[in-house]
This record gives C-alpha cells, sequence and structure tokens, in this order.
C-alpha cells in the first residue's frame, strides 16, 4: 500500500537522525565478537562496564557486571554512530544498581563463568574488580583472587553494584542480585551511557587491561 509506505517513510526519517548521529570516534575496532565476550575480557565490554560503572560512580557504586550475551556486534575503527550503538546494545536495557553482599558478587561471578566452554551470554564483563577463573574446575568451583579497589573481596562486605535491569531481575542466571538491597531498575537505558560516555571522552582507544584473567 503506497500510503502505508510513505507513512512509514515520514515515520523512520527523525529515527535515522538519531542513528547517523556521530557519537565519537575510535582509534582502533572495538571488538564485540560473540566468541570472544563470552570467554574472557573484550574490549566492547570493558567499555560498556566501565561507562556503566562511570554514570553512577558518584553514588556510592563500586563494581559493574554487564552480561557478554547482552553484546551484539563489533564496531569498526572510525566514527562511531548512535546506530551502531544501538546495533551493539538492541534491547533497551536500562541501568540498575543495587547493593549485595561479596559473597553475593561471588556467587555472581561463579554463574558468569559457568558455561563458558558452551559459550554462555551469562559471562560477566566488569569493571571495579578483577578476578581469575579456571574453567577446567567444576561450574561454581571456578572463580580465584577477586579484589575491588585494590583489596581481596569481603565475603561479608555490602559492595554497590550496577548492571543492566535483565541482569539485576535474573536473567542468564543472576538470581542471586533477584532479592538485592536498594534495587533501582529504572536508570537511562544502556545505550545512551554508552554514548554519553564516548561522547564526553573524545576519541576513544579501546582496550582491556587484564581485569578477568583465565588460567
Amino acid at each position: 500500500d503506497e500510503a502505508t509506505v510513505a507513512r512509514i517513510a515520514e515515520a523512520a526519517a527523525p529515527l535515522e537522525e538519531i542513528r547517523s548521529k556521530v557519537v565519537t570516534s575510535i582509534n582502533e575496532p572495538l571488538g564485540g565478537d560473540r566468541e570472544v565476550c563470552r570467554a574472557m575480557e573484550c574490549s566492547m565490554g570493558t567499555l560498556i562496564a566501565d561507562a556503566m560503572l562511570a554514570r553512577v560512580a558518584d553514588q556510592g557504586i563500586q563494581v559493574a557486571i554487564q552480561n557478554g550475551g547482552g553484546i551484539r556486534a563489533s564496531i569498526d575503527k572510525g566514527e562511531v554512530t548512535m546506530g551502531e550503538v544501538l546495533t551493539v546494545l538492541p534491547f533497551q536495557n536500562t541501568l540498575s544498581t543495587f547493593q549485595v553482599t561479596g559473597a553475593t558478587l561471588v556467587a555472581a561471578l561463579e554463574n558468569g563463568v559457568s558455561q563458558v566452554e558452551d559459550g554462555g551470554g551469562r559471562f560477566p564483563q566488569v569493571a571495579g574488580m578483577t578476578f581469575a577463573f579456571d574453567a577446567s574446575q567444576p561450574a561454581g568451583s571456578r572463580v580465584s583472587e577477586v579484589m575491588i579497589a585494590g583489596a581481596a573481596v569481603d565475603m561479608a562486605k555490602t559492595y554497590g553494584v550496577v548492571s543492566n535491569n535483565y541482569v539485576r531481575n535474573g536473567g542468564d542466571g543472576y538470581d542471586m542480585f533477584k532479592s538485592a538491597a536498594n534495587a533501582y531498575d529504572f536508570g537511562p537505558g544502556l545505550e545512551v551511557v554508552v554514548a554519553d560516555f564516548l561522547a564526553a571522552g573524545g576519541a576513544y582507544t579501546p582496550y582491556t587491561d587484564g581485569r578477568i584473567s583465565r588460567k
């Protein structure tokens, strides 16, 4: 129907304007490959987790966790458009903040690496913390050397965490977060958080820094 086609094109115009907006430029490709982001630290996961933590660091939040399965694309070197950010993060997830104990955080990391041999989307990309894991060990006993702000995780201490609303509400096996204290699931869209972080920092150089190590 010609009228319908014309109306769709008219409605799409402002969306295309948003998608074509240049956010920043990057000096190297941002790696969001499924095989990498669900198995180890990847540069896209590092960016997303860094952006999440930077957004709420002034709220007493210490660590960020992003599920690798929520990362859906890489971005080539050069200009980065909002459309590309939306392709990486297409689910309209919102930023969630909450509080859990160190023991719950370790349990979350164990869940995150429990399906690494199968490419499980629950693999945790993180900021504000470092950890090691050994995939040769049984699921639930793989994580070690968890450090937060340069100190070994305190299993009894309460930590502020930022993630996305899907993970906070138990997605990808993160059931331990469903009963988290002071949970707020209605922050800005994750794609907006990442775009704002990139736009504020000038040209961005993708990196990984060994925050996740595999034994």
